[in-house]
Order: structure tokens, then C-alpha cells, then sequence
């Protein structure tokens, strides 16, 4: 099984937090590192919520869950991806929403509610002997 690769700025922690960064990396499974990505990158979009929010952090934001979704679109479309051909489906065609719904909501300057549910959707599979609730309105 091949291992998904993240962007560096997901995975790699900068000046003192790199060697305890490297130990992270060592120590945990491939599914809790995504997990763990989509918990940071899940943080700032919740944070880009807030209408007060700077303009640049919610932009920033969106782009870094753009780019995770396109790493997972690649993972997901690889050959080697061990996941049932149903299931890469259905989250590759999630992955395609999440841009289409980033460029609606930095077009419209609408909030990024939408994706920040995604992705909790999401991190809860990832969870292991978690159940997917319903997003709470």
C-alpha cells in the first residue's frame, strides 16, 4: 500500500517542532497523519468562518483545503490505491465539489461552512470506531 504524500506545509513542522514532527510521522499510521491534516487544515477553515475574519486567512485557508482534496484526488486516482473503485469514486467527485465550492465561495465572498463540514464528515471515517453524524446546522 502506498503511502499518501502531503504537501511539506501539512506535514513538516518548522524549527524545533521538525524533530517532534519526524516522531509523529514515524509513529503514526497513514490514516491518523490524514486525519491529522484534515484536523489543521479543517481549524483554519473553521476560523474562516468568522465574517470578521481577514480576507487573506479565509483565501489561505481555502487554498490549503483546495490543495489537500487535490493531493487525496491524486491519491485517490493512482493505480495503487487500495481503496474499493466505489468509494475513490464517490470521494474524487467530493473532491471536484470542493473546488468548485471554493471558487463560488472566494467568487461571492460567501462562507466556507460547506467544505468545514466535508471535512468533519470525513475525519470522522477516519476515525476508527467513530459513527458519521449528520453535519449540525
Amino acid at each position: 500500500m502506498q503511502q499518501l504524500q502531503f504537501p511539506s506545509q501539512f506535514v513538516r513542522p518548522n524549527g524545533a517542532a521538525s524533530a517532534y514532527g519526524t516522531i509523529i510521522r514515524t509513529t503514526e499510521s497513514p490514516r491518523e497523519i490524514e486525519c491529522r491534516v484534515f484536523e489543521q487544515v479543517t481549524a483554519a477553515l473553521e476560523a474562516a468562518c468568522d465574517p470578521e475574519v481577514h480576507f487573506a486567512q479565509k483565501i489561505k485557508a481555502m487554498h490549503d483545503n483546495r490543495l489537500l482534496w487535490q493531493t487525496l484526488a491524486a491519491d485517490l486516482a493512482d493505480d495503487g490505491n487500495e481503496l474499493p473503485g466505489n468509494v475513490r469514486a464517490h470521494l474524487i467527485s467530493l473532491a471536484i465539489w470542493v473546488g468548485r465550492e471554493t471558487d463560488r465561495v472566494q467568487s461571492s465572498d460567501a462562507s466556507p461552512r460547506g467544505l468545514v463540514d466535508i471535512n468533519h464528515i470525513i475525519m470522522q471515517g477516519l476515525r476508527p470506531g467513530r459513527r458519521i453524524d449528520a453535519p449540525q446546522a
